[in-house]
């Protein structure tokens, strides 16, 4: 079987590489870790826009560029690798236009789309509840019908994107009598509407990139239902296959990884560089052949996604796949450092920036954000292995 990518993939690749070796030569940015969620430059995101690299594989009639889900993943990677700061249009590409795309009416591709190929649409996912976490279909925010609006009321946790998004993308119930997988319903608006509420969580790094959102009778237009009313939640669960496809769950922290093998060869134990020793060798060649095995892991669902169908146990495998890895490698990280590692950015004898301490502590919540991995080896045991549910 032959792996390799097309010469117009390796051209394209080259390109994205050149356009983010310019950025760092001018010192537009520096790389970091979880740059995907927690790097908001709006000014990159513009300079992204106008390469036309939002929205690579909506059709050409809505603006976008008509192209494979591997050319989308080339440009997901190579975003990674480098540590891009593409949070800001990160959630709106990634899964709102394509919703927009696949259920929205043609009035919202119209106004919407433009606005996210633009870059100008910083979307925040209002999903998890404080008791609806992995189990969203038990989210208790309603939307109820008044003319020609909605109100909403409720309250989201763990709202990515939410510190600077100016559009939320929210699911709520539409029907409250209705079993709780159905009368769910997707709403896409603007966050400077009446009512709406942001407190910050700050999280165990000291950074914010998850959110508290409250909805104190918001009163949305009709326009902004996403889809169809009260089957938000099975349009979700298609979505959620193409999210979980994403190459940010396995190099989120590629920085890192570059990093951690430059201060190996770098660092002196007893005189020689601590790469010379086979302990340390031994768990950097492993950590670079799970990169690599993950990588196939993704490349295939992207594959699987332009033969024209869901990736859905392929997607849930990649996830869980992605963040034990991360988990992995943040581990791995500490223990080469040892007690430097434990340093906080901005501490005078830290090594790499800090980047192992953010690592090592955001990775605790790597198999739980986005779908737990319980949950997704459950997809994958009933999807695809067929085993007995009892």
């Amino acid at each position: 079987m032959d792996f390799k990518f097309s010469e117009e993939q390796e051209k394209f690749r080259q390109g994205v590489r050149d356009f983010l070796e310019e950025e760092l030569r001018q010192g537009l940015w520096e790389p970091s870790c979880d740059a995907w969620i927690m790097g908001h430059d709006p000014e990159f995101t513009k300079r992204v826009a106008e390469k036309g690299w939002i929205g690579l594989t909506w059709p050409k009639e809505h603006g976008g560029q008509g192209r494979s889900f591997v050319d989308r993943l080339i440009l997901t990677e190579e975003m990674l690798r480098y540590g891009a700061p593409a949070a800001c249009h990160w959630f709106a590409d990634r899964q709102i236009g394509g919703a927009i795309v696949h259920y929205g009416t043609d009035e919202q591709k119209k106004e919407l789309l433009p606005l996210i190929l633009r870059g100008e649409a910083y979307v925040g996912l209002g999903m998890s509840e404080p008791d609806a976490g992995s189990d969203l279909a038990s989210l208790k925010t309603r939307a109820t019908e008044d003319g020609d609006y909605f109100i909403i009321d409720g309250q989201k946790t763990w709202t990515s994107g939410g510190s600077h998004m100016n559009w939320i993308y929210l699911v709520a119930r539409t029907d409250p009598d209705a079993p709780k997988h159905r009368g769910i319903s997707e709403f896409f608006f603007e966050t400077s509407l009446p009512g709406v509420t942001v407190q910050h969580i700050v999280d165990i790094t000291g950074g914010v990139h998850f959110n508290e959102v409250f909805f104190d009778s918001v009163r949305v237009p009709k326009k902004c239902l996403i889809g169809e009313k009260n089957r938000g939640f099975y349009q979700v669960l298609n979505q959620l296959d193409y999210e979980r496809s994403g190459m940010e769950r396995l190099m989120a922290n590629y920085p890192l990884f570059e990093a951690l093998i430059q201060y190996t060869k770098e660092t002196k134990r007893n005189g020689k560089p601590l790469s010379d020793e086979p302990i340390i060798r031994s768990k950097l060649a492993q950590l670079k052949i799970e990169l690599e095995i993950g990588r196939l892991h993704m490349y295939r669902v992207a594959a699987v996604m332009d033969e024209g169908r869901a990736p859905n146990w392929e997607s849930s495998m990649s996830k869980a796949y992605g963040t034990a890895f991360e988990q992995r490698l943040a581990s791995s990280a500490i223990e080469i450092l040892g007690l430097y590692g434990q340093l906080s950015p901005g501490s005078k004898w830290v090594p790499m920036r800090g980047m192992a301490y953010h690592s090592y502590l955001s990775s605790k919540g790597y198999s739980l954000q986005a779908g737990s991995s319980e949950v997704l080896k459950n997809i994958l045991a009933l999807r695809k292995l067929e085993l007995p549910t009892q």
